[in-house]
């Protein structure tokens, strides 16, 4: 389904579940948005994020949301082209795309085993923090023993620098979150994001969590990356499942 400009969810979802996240490269923006740029609140082009969209020959047009890095997850539905403020979205609609942006924060995707409701969500510090990943797991029909996460790619714990405002919004009230974070100099921490959503996740009772290993920040020929450049593109993630 995916070429090569796809990173493919290397998961055990049911085979009728699609999901991958956007490469940077294979569209048609120019720098700072080289190439396959997916947000149209950048200031690239609206015709060459138009194009690059175009150009990810899904099945159906995603369900694009207004992120505001908070916890809110809503119904995706075909048809709706208003943009609406939310971090997530879920659906029981077979072709029914579920859709987040990223260029470093984590975007999450579900499944449950029997590839019949999917999720994706933006988790940002604030909106992880929030509960988003809480806010997911309670709007699925099944328990969280039966589903499947795929952690796409972010920004790893060894780039991902942040001061006492963040650390205190997981610690305060979360003495495990601790293990998450390495003081750099006074004031500041590596903050690992991956290690963050595992930690929410199984406290959720979702024990099948797969990648996480890769680093948007590192990988400049890869990934966009709004802490590396500034001004610069957005991958998309994205998740679906067909009739069985």
């Amino acid at each position: 389904m995916f070429e090569y400009n796809w990173l493919k969810a290397d998961w055990p979802a049911a085979p009728n579940v699609f999901a991958a996240t956007t490469l940077r490269t294979g569209g048609v923006s120019l720098a700072p948005y080289e190439s396959w740029n997916m947000g149209l609140h950048t200031g690239d082009d609206p015709q060459h994020v138009s194009q690059n969209r175009r150009l990810l020959a899904l099945p159906s047009e995603p369900f694009w949301l207004e992120q505001v890095h908070g916890n809110v997850v809503i119904e995706a539905r075909k048809g709706i082209h208003t943009l609406v403020e939310a971090d997530g979205s879920i659906t029981t609609s077979s072709n029914t795309i579920c859709a987040v942006m990223t260029a470093d924060c984590l975007p999450v995707l579900l499944s449950d085993i029997a590839g019949k409701q999917v999720a994706a969500i933006h988790a940002g510090w604030r909106g992880l923090a929030a509960g988003i990943l809480d806010t997911a797991v309670k709007r699925f029909l099944c328990g969280p023993e039966s589903l499947v996460v795929w952690l796409g790619p972010a920004i790893s714990g060894k780039a991902y620098e942040v001061g006492g405002e963040v650390y205190q919004a997981f610690t305060k009230t979360d003495n495990e979150a601790d293990a998450a974070f390495k003081q750099s100099k006074p004031g500041h921490w590596r903050m690992d994001i991956y290690a963050l959503a595992r930690l929410r996740l199984a406290r959720l009772g979702v024990e099948n969590v797969y990648g996480g290993e890769v680093c948007t920040f590192s990988e400049k020929e890869k990934y966009f990356s709004y802490r590396r450049d500034g001004e610069t593109g957005r991958m998309v993630s994205v998740i679906w499942f067909e009739k069985p």
